[in-house]
């Protein structure tokens, strides 16, 4: 430790005088006000924004539980419940010879939950599986 006292951190009277002299930039201009959650984005915004080759490359598939079995390009398939964590899999050959090609993987997730619930309690709102798809 130093005996020296906390003064010295602090600008002194002269130092004070010359940063309140020195020229401020754009002193007469009114300053810009912040963009708020109602106002419009600038216009450089969007132009950077769409202008990043990230925005090309929007996705166009759809979710995995969307897709119908033959769109799939996983070879075992995978559903879990989010209720009693239960994981079921299936491998796509045998999921579109039970189901079929055409039918979506939420459907055959859904049945595939459903067939060996551990969860049923009796009221429609509650009853049943909560499928998640991997």
């Amino acid at each position: 430790m130093t005996d020296r006292p906390a003064s010295w951190r602090f600008p002194t009277t002269k130092q004070i005088q010359k940063l309140a002299d020195a020229p401020i930039v754009a002193k007469n201009e009114p300053p810009t006000p912040a963009v708020g959650p109602t106002d419009d984005l600038p216009a450089a915004y969007w132009a950077s924004l769409l202008g990043d080759a990230r925005a090309d490359a929007v996705r166009t598939e759809k979710p995995i539980e969307a897709q119908k079995l033959f769109e799939i390009g996983r070879h075992v398939l995978r559903v879990s419940c989010s209720r009693c964590e239960r994981i079921v899999e299936i491998q796509k050959a045998d999921a579109t010879r039970f189901y079929g090609a055409d039918a979506t993987w939420r459907e055959v997730g859904q049945r595939l939950l459903n067939n060996t619930c551990t969860a049923r309690t009796g009221r429609h709102e509650e009853d049943g599986c909560w499928a998640s798809f991997e």
